[in-house]
């Protein structure tokens, strides 16, 4: 009989207890607030009058190719460049040109005077002087020996003396040529005999002053380069490769040139060079790339880069108008019915032709905003803010 009353009075307690917790917390509601669960910020539904601004896909999967950039300069064409000094020591007493200008092959640069350049010219009239006189003397002889007046090894003196005349008269000839005086000059020379003081520097090739080292009164000498003239119809753009992936340039190859200072306007190139030595200090392979420059757009010592592409592969990409970027990280709108999306990180790669490789967060079977994605992120912005 005790031990029932015990645990009926438990009961009784445990009852009463359970009713006090009871009205505690129903005296409680009223007077506290319900916490309620945090919304995902990358989460956001759109108004039924948005649907038609954005458009679902899935990423797709395309042949790329991977773009090496290579920091580059621009060059003068070597091969059509001359570099041009004088013949002979002498002194400049006159000056045609100014950097920038344009001459054609022939046109005088400057003029020079010069000591050395006199005495060539007396020593071709001395030669072409005892030309003249050996010439009629073995005429004589031919004829005195026709009369049997002379003998035989007379006339052969003779005509041995003209030769070395002519030998002689030949050397001072092109010892004059040498040093600078044209054909013209050298026959004005022989049929007036003035030593003519001072000849002129012409240019040897048609294209633009690029550098002038040389003032009036200055004395130069023939290893001293005092003019250069280039044709800068086209350039070369040279880039140093690193030796790593080298071998996947080749000569023939077509690249993109991008020049800063130009804008945003690329450039095609033809790689004409590729080096067979490795520079030590780099360890970089250079490489030379032939650009058409009709316009003279391209200034020698120009800044560039050289884009080469290669090795053609499948690569899951995006396009450009499915991306929205927020504190350094790429995202794209992820598709889950019923006009609501979801906000996810993407890594991306390089853009290429208004499309991005995506190297990490998305499988090509899910499905995304391809266009609208700027939109959607301003709604989502302001509900947030809401």
């Amino acid at each position: 009989m005790k031990t029932t009353l015990r645990i009926t009075g438990a009961i009784v307690i445990a009852a009463l207890l359970v009713a006090g917790c009871g009205g505690s917390e129903e005296a409680a509601a009223p007077g506290k607030e319900v916490k309620q669960e945090p919304e995902d910020v990358n989460s956001i539904t759109i108004r039924p009058e948005m649907v038609p601004r954005i458009t679902i896909g899935q990423p797709a999967m395309v042949d790329l190719s991977d773009k090496l950039q290579v920091p580059s300069r621009v060059e003068v064409d070597e091969e059509r460049l001359a570099r041009i000094g004088s013949y002979v020591t002498g002194r400049i007493i006159n000056l045609y040109v100014v950097l920038g200008d344009s001459v054609n092959a022939g046109d005088p640069l400057a003029r020079i005077t010069s000591p050395e350049l006199t005495q060539a010219q007396l020593a071709y009239l001395r030669a072409f002087s005892r030309t003249v006189l050996t010439k009629k003397a073995a005429e004589r002889a031919h004829h005195l020996l026709a009369a049997d007046v002379i003998a035989i090894a007379e006339v052969e003196r003779r005509e041995s003396e003209l030769e070395i005349a002519q030998a002689e008269l030949g050397a001072a000839e092109d010892l004059l040529r040498l040093l600078g005086m044209g054909s013209d000059m050298v026959k004005d020379l022989a049929k007036k005999g003035h030593i003519v003081p001072n000849v002129p520097i012409n240019a040897s090739r048609g294209g633009i002053v690029i550098a002038r080292n040389v003032i009036i009164g200055q004395v130069v000498q023939p290893a001293d380069q005092l003019f250069g003239v280039a044709d800068l119809s086209s350039v070369w753009v040279v880039g140093d490769v690193p030796e790593q992936i080298a071998r996947n340039v080749r000569i023939g190859q077509h690249v993109e040139i991008h020049v800063p200072a130009l804008g945003e306007t690329k450039f095609d190139g033809l790689i004409i060079f590729v080096a067979d030595t490795v520079n030590p200090l780099t360890r970089t392979v250079m490489v030379r790339t032939l650009v058409e420059n009709p316009q003279r757009s391209f200034k020698p010592d120009m800044l560039a880069n050289m884009h080469i592409t290669d090795n053609l592969h499948k690569s899951l990409v995006v396009p450009e108008t499915a991306v929205v970027r927020e504190t350094n990280q790429d995202y794209v709108f992820l598709s889950q019915g019923n006009n609501r999306f979801l906000r996810v990180p993407v890594e991306l790669g390089p853009e290429v032709a208004d499309m991005y490789p995506v190297l990490k967060g998305l499988t090509i079977d899910q499905k995304i905003v391809v266009d609208g994605a700027f939109h959607l992120d301003n709604e989502r912005k302001l509900a947030e803010l809401e």
